[in-house]
């Protein structure tokens, strides 16, 4: 008798797999990052065709094999549609999901890290912050959370609202992170910084990045 598990998670990554099934990555507070794979869920009238798109996030039955998952049903509660409908909120989206794969392992307690990202992409749909901050920020906090970030460096010449920025987002509770703004002097700075803290310890091009900061210099 075949064993189900349920988990609570959002997919990171999907691909086509033979000719109806899907292979999907998955990030979930109870197992960490896993692959599955859902079969016929390219079909039209599949249960599982929206679900296993990126940004789907909610509740999936799981079959545990012997290397792999495979995913039964879904309860998705978030597709981010309104997220997935805008190009430059679609990939800052994408950037974060990539920078999450990059960060989380499989059968490791990711809770922050899922919490970071499902408050990250609700914080893009937020049209008080600019969707740069945000991207800032959830660097800054998921390098906390995965023991990376090195502080900012009491020698370094920065506007003392730039070094309270770093300090507030290093310290507080995820809910609390994206409820500021920040001057241009400040986004400048923390911009300058974060490029040389991602230099030095990501050690990985994040495609949906460079895409996105390319279509923004051309316009």
């Amino acid at each position: 008798m075949r064993e189900w598990v349920e988990v609570t998670g959002m997919v990171l990554q999907a691909g086509p797999m033979g000719e109806y099934d899907r292979r999907v990555v998955l990030l979930t507070k109870e197992r960490g990052r896993i692959t599955a794979f859902a079969k016929g869920a390219r079909k039209v009238n599949s249960r599982l065709l929206a679900a296993t798109n990126p940004f789907s996030f909610g509740n999936f039955t799981l079959y545990e094999g012997r290397n792999t998952y495979t995913m039964r049903d879904a309860e998705i509660s978030n597709y981010f549609q309104e997220l997935r409908a805008n190009f430059e909120g679609a990939y800052y989206g994408m950037y974060f999901m990539e920078l999450a794969q990059y960060y989380t392992r499989e059968n490791v307690d990711e809770t922050k890290m899922l919490k970071l990202l499902y408050q990250s992409l609700r914080a893009l749909l937020n049209k008080t912050i600019d969707n740069e901050l945000v991207r800032y920020i959830y660097e800054i906090k998921a390098m906390v959370i995965n023991g990376e970030f090195p502080g900012v460096p009491k020698h370094l010449d920065v506007d003392p609202s730039t070094t309270y920025t770093f300090e507030f987002v290093e310290s507080s509770p995820i809910e609390k992170l994206y409820t500021f703004t920040v001057s241009e002097k400040v986004m400048n700075e923390i911009k300058a910084y974060m490029d040389k803290c991602k230099e030095k310890y990501v050690d990985k091009k994040m495609k949906s990045l460079e895409i996105l900061e390319n279509c923004r210099l051309k316009n």
